[in-house]
């Protein structure tokens, strides 16, 4: 007996020895972003707004050297009240990570396109995220689930299967049928799998595809079915700055009869802070972007010009610029608009 529980504790102390002098600890970070808007309609309506979009308090813990706790909890526009402004819990999960592969359970995020995962707003040039990552791209996309994902040599990949969708509220795109993890339904599960390389220094080249048949009412016997495609590529290094992403949703049964949308964006930059003898990085931008909400209909189909001007004096603060054109199709005249705003992350 007594050798028994002599090799008991032995195998104990072996299993546990990776983490003997690992120290358990907490981490807190957060982002945020201050807006100023100003829209001319072409008719003489001009609009301004002043908002502080986002502020996000990120939480985690390390119980060991595999095993975490991660979370992101997002306030938009100040308060909430009367409907106004969104308190979500965009982010609360356990992780497990090993050279291999890792694991996460609880409110995560699908990996499709470039924002969806990493959405600072030092990391993209524009004040507003790109109207793609909206209406094609459903960013901020969370709910509740659970992926496994892993890399080896530069490429990484990841599987998730998240709660269903609400198939009732997708039409124009999918962004209206988020459940955001409140009371939803998991007779179906959206399953998202992703693949990129990061091989190169600078470059991010990937893609995904996420498929769903969204209950409507409820209901698992009435769906709406879509198949999200879509491509990404950037590439931020030796002063050149390039982002692509393409998409393309097909639906069936869409409650507006729409079998199709999609469109894509393009980003064009150079840093120009070592020409003019300053310290971090100023970026003269261009962004094209074409994009439809609904087979190709006129008043659906978007064109949009940017050029903008952000100055990083630091790497986590972003000083942004911006003007461009907001078209449809079916417009006689162009939305103008001119947007200046800061970020942060820490």
């Amino acid at each position: 007996m007594k050798r028994i529980l002599l090799l008991t504790v032995v195998a104990g102390s072996m299993i546990f020895a990776q983490d003997d002098f690992f120290e358990q600890n907490y981490s807190i970070g957060g982002y945020g972003e201050l807006h100023y808007n100003r829209t001319n309609t072409g008719d003489g309506d001009v609009s301004t707004k002043m908002d502080f979009h986002r502020f996000i308090i990120y939480y985690g813990y390390n119980w060991t050297e595999n095993w975490s706790f991660k979370s992101e909890l997002e306030l938009e526009h100040n308060f909430v009240a009367d409907g106004e402004g969104e308190l979500e819990l965009e982010q609360a999960f356990v992780n497990y990570h090993s050279e291999k592969f890792g694991l996460q359970v609880g409110v995560i995020l699908p990996s499709v396109g470039l924002i969806n995962e990493y959405h600072e707003p030092p990391l993209f040039v524009s004040v507003e995220r790109p109207e793609y990552s909206k209406y094609v791209i459903p960013t901020t996309w969370f709910g509740n689930g659970f992926a496994l994902y892993g890399s080896m040599a530069g490429v990484n990949w990841r599987l998730a299967l998240l709660e269903d969708m609400d198939g009732e509220s997708i039409g124009a795109g999918i962004r209206s049928g988020r459940g955001k993890g409140y009371k939803t339904t998991a007779y179906d599960f959206v399953k998202n799998f992703s693949l990129n390389y990061t091989g190169f220094p600078g470059l991010r080249v990937g893609g995904s595809y996420t498929m769903h048949n969204a209950p409507i009412d409820n209901n698992p016997d009435s769906t709406v079915s879509f198949g999200l495609g879509e491509f990404n590529l950037k590439y931020d290094a030796n002063n050149f700055y390039a982002i692509l992403e393409y998409g393309s949703i097909s639906y069936e049964n869409n409650p507006l009869e729409y079998t199709s949308s999609g469109g894509y964006y393009l980003d064009l930059g150079y840093n120009v802070a070592g020409l003019v003898g300053l310290e971090g990085k100023l970026m003269p931008w261009f962004r094209y972007s074409d994009y439809n909400r609904g087979n190709d209909d006129a008043g659906r189909h978007y064109t949009i010009q940017r050029f903008g001007l952000t100055y990083w004096p630091i790497s986590n603060i972003a000083f942004k610029f911006e003007y461009g054109t907001h078209k449809t199709e079916s417009a006689e005249e162009a939305i103008t608009q001119i947007n200046v705003g800061v970020g942060y992350n820490f």
